[in-house]
């Protein structure tokens, strides 16, 4: 469909080795009808950066079209502790994100800036817990809708959702076509598990397929 055209886009002209930068190609000279974005140096700030706080909308974007791998690639393309093998090109903290990374366009390219002045810690963990691991809370409840990487078998995690505890148990089974889900070891209807009485605890059993 459109969307996974225009992830694909993204892929090919967006994406590098450092993140995904905002716009390409970088302006050269300011825009007076353009303002801002235009009076930072190729490859600094909006002016086709990485900006990491928009980096977890694509990973989020990825995963509603099921492209699970490259959800965690661009992640791993920002995660600081990850770059910590580049740290002479990353020049930042590895235990914190930085506002951006400087895009292609920049002579240090790879190169963060602004560390701590930034989203991005809020929003991958947006992306990672409620879309890579799929667990995320909805009006009728709590929904367990994984999108795993390949190279993942499953997760446990414990949820604490309008009062109750939700202790979830995620695991590959290559039998299935479709996702099962088990709740205090019933089948549900679904992948939203109903909101429980506070101070319950519930048991839920998620197989996905391949």
């Amino acid at each position: 469909g459109r969307a996974s055209h225009a992830l694909d886009a993204v892929s090919e002209h967006l994406a590098t080795p450092h993140g995904v930068m905002l716009v390409q190609p970088a302006y050269r000279r300011y825009h007076l009808e353009l303002g801002e974005i235009t009076s930072y140096p190729p490859g600094f700030k909006e002016n086709a950066s990485t900006f990491c706080h928009t980096n977890p909308w694509v990973i989020i974007a990825e995963t509603r079209v099921g492209n699970a791998d490259r959800a965690l690639d661009y992640h791993l393309r920002i995660n600081p502790s990850a770059r910590e093998a580049i740290s002479e090109t990353h020049r930042c903290e590895p235990y914190v994100y930085a506002q951006m990374i400087a895009g292609r366009d920049a002579p240090s390219h790879g190169e963060a800036k602004n560390s701590w002045l930034t989203g991005t810690a809020a929003w991958s963990y947006v992306a990672l817990t409620q879309w890579v691991l799929g667990v995320r809370p909805e009006h009728d409840g709590l929904r367990v809708a994984p999108c795993l990487p390949s190279m993942w078998d499953g997760f446990t995690m414990r949820r604490q959702f309008r009062g109750a505890t939700y202790e979830i148990e995620v695991r590959r089974d290559q039998s299935l076509r479709d996702a099962l889900v088990l709740v205090d070891g019933h089948p549900t209807d679904g992948t939203v598990v109903p909101v429980a009485p506070a101070g319950s605890v519930v048991a839920v059993e998620v197989l996905i397929g391949s």
